[in-house]
């Protein structure tokens, strides 16, 4: 699907709704012998332009499949109890439950101070955790994607009232 400003700001609404439920996004990969993969990565940020970025630092697979093909399929699902409950007792969902986000993704770089703040912002409420400090303490490179198309998550009769 093409996207216009107003796309784009539904999809990042979605993705950011879908981030916050689940604290991380799928990013689908194929290898060289046609074998696909996910990768969960917490830290995908969508910036206004059509484009966004990741923190690379633990997902060797991908970064294998990147070497033969750049194309990924981004996916971000709201598995919000509260939205999946309140939805079903409306009988349609308030907005999309999820997004596919299809990207080419870039070569590593070191990050900039201003993506390092981004990050930071989003996971200051973990900082203090063990888990946090192990996982999440070595934010120094990205790749940017270019976000070519996208793909609502439908659910038929639910959503007929969505543009």
């Amino acid at each position: 699907m093409v996207i216009d400003t107003n796309n784009w700001n539904t999809i990042k609404n979605v993705f950011s709704k879908a981030q916050q439920a689940n604290m991380h996004a799928n990013i689908a990969s194929v290898s060289r012998d046609g074998i696909p993969n996910i990768t969960p990565i917490g830290t995908v940020f969508l910036n206004d332009d059509g484009t966004g970025f990741l923190f690379d630092a633990f997902s060797q697979q991908l970064a294998e499949n990147l070497k033969q093909n750049k194309n990924v399929c981004i996916s971000a699902v709201n598995s919000s109890k509260l939205f999946w409950l309140s939805s079903f007792i409306k009988g349609q969902f308030s907005s999309y439950p999820g997004v596919r986000i299809y990207a080419e993704l870039g070569e590593l770089r070191p990050a900039t101070e201003d993506e390092k703040l981004r990050v930071n912002a989003r996971i200051q409420s973990l900082k203090w955790t063990k888990g946090s400090k192990l996982i999440w303490s070595d934010f120094t490179y990205v790749r940017e994607f270019n976000v070519n198309s996208y793909r609502w998550i439908k659910y038929p009769h639910m959503m007929d009232h969505l543009k």
